[in-house]
């Protein structure tokens, strides 16, 4: 016969963990932390402007998200500064600011049990742009040592376990704009599995000249001047979308180790899927459908949806139709809050769970800047101009497509008490 204390920890072992999100860091185009971004985000304060970080003077398009503000040497150690990327030191200080506002020391778990997933469209892009001029400009040997490793689409999450002594599983997740779900996911079945903490989420950095050919190359970048309303999607007029830069780094735990410890937590993963599109096939309703199934919920019981929002009439049209299907026309609050901040690759979607997880917690959806009315052909509640309360918010979906066919998904739920 089971004591008390016995029985709990059979009760444990039986019923599957959850993934409690206790902590969050942010860095982003309108906010330099998350108090700091979401306040800004709350008053639809844009962080789109003129590029400055290079002379754009020459390019078509001169717009970007750039995070105002952000000196690399008053974040990052001197040491660091010569073997790292800018999107590395972007990195290092979201997971500062969301293991501190988790209230985890990793340092303190005994063997392996913390670890660190993230997800990285393009590496060091600007690392790897110095280093083909100096290439080109120089020669070999005044190419960088740390040349391989700090461009690496994974010095990142190596970095942040150096600096924390996350000492369990490292690994890092390219999918494009949908990484930042994707490496959640990861991370998730990793607190499933048992690890107590892991830190994941999705940054980049490619405001580069290097990263702006590529970016250019692509065709999806609008050309509009006005930096406020070059990025409107669902819109009529929609032309694309801007680039920005940042994102944002979560920390998962174990839900009963979490409350164990007082944490309350913004809110738990309850559901991830992703799918790919096959030829002339789009798969994001089938993305959202699987996440909600594998959260036990069903369409009607989200509050929110913080949509992909490609600001591309066609793509669009393709969202659009896929949560007409599950919600049918006007049938759920949706919003794209990365209008104030441009698309930041695996950084962007990221950023939507954040987003997603502190809209939980104070019941309000952002607002949409940009996208002043919706096309007739995407028939949408989108939320635009000013935020709206939602006192019964329990449920949002985030979802996120990169390109190539990545379709990604996640719902994030309010936790429950026991």
């Amino acid at each position: 016969m089971f004591t008390e204390p016995a029985r709990a920890a059979a009760d444990d072992r039986e019923r599957p963990r959850e993934a409690l999100v206790t902590g969050i860091g942010v860095v982003a185009p309108n906010g330099l932390g998350t108090r700091v971004w979401w306040d800004a985000v709350l008053r639809g304060d844009s962080g789109l402007g003129p590029i400055t970080r290079f002379d754009a003077s020459g390019y078509p398009v001169r717009i970007a998200g750039e995070i105002a503000g952000f000196v690399d040497e008053e974040h990052i150690p001197s040491r660091l500064l010569p073997s790292t990327d800018r999107s590395t030191r972007i990195a290092l200080v979201a997971a500062k600011e969301a293991l501190e506002d988790a209230g985890v020391e990793p340092e303190g778990l005994s063997g392996y049990r913390a670890g660190v997933i993230t997800a990285s469209s393009a590496g060091g892009a600007e690392f790897g742009q110095r280093g083909l001029a100096a290439l080109w400009s120089k020669g070999a040997q005044y190419v960088s040592a740390y040349q391989s490793l700090a461009s690496f689409h994974a010095a990142a999450p190596a970095q942040i376990s150096i600096r924390h002594r996350l000492r369990g599983h490292g690994s890092s997740i390219v999918s494009e704009q949908a990484g930042g779900i994707d490496a959640l996911a990861r991370a998730r079945r990793r607190i499933r599995d048992g690890t107590p903490v892991m830190v994941t989420g999705g940054v980049d950095s490619t405001l580069c000249p290097w990263g702006w050919a590529a970016h250019l190359a692509d065709g999806r970048l609008s050309r509009s001047v006005e930096p406020r309303d070059a990025y409107r999607p669902f819109a009529a007029t929609a032309d694309g979308h801007v680039v920005g830069e940042g994102g944002a780094l979560l920390v998962l735990e174990d839900a009963r180790t979490a409350a164990r410890r007082g944490a309350t937590g913004y809110g738990v993963v309850a559901g991830c899927a992703s799918t790919f599109d096959g030829p002339d096939e789009p798969r994001l309703r089938e993305a959202a459908e699987l996440a909600l199934t594998d959260a036990g919920l069903t369409a009607d019981q989200v509050d929110v949806v913080f949509a992909d929002g490609a600001g591309e009439r066609a793509a669009d049209r393709t969202e659009s139709r896929a949560l007409c299907a599950l919600f049918g026309p006007y049938g759920v609050p949706v919003t794209v809050p990365k209008t104030m901040t441009g698309r930041l690759g695996a950084g962007g979607s990221a950023l939507d769970l954040a987003a997603a997880l502190l809209a939980l917690r104070e019941k309000v959806v952002p607002p949409t800047t940009g996208t002043t009315r919706v096309a007739d052909d995407c028939p949408l509640d989108l939320v635009t101009g000013v935020p709206r309360e939602l006192p019964e918010l329990r449920v949002a979906l985030v979802l996120a497509r990169g390109r190539g066919g990545f379709n990604s998904a996640a719902v994030v739920r309010t936790p429950q008490a026991d």
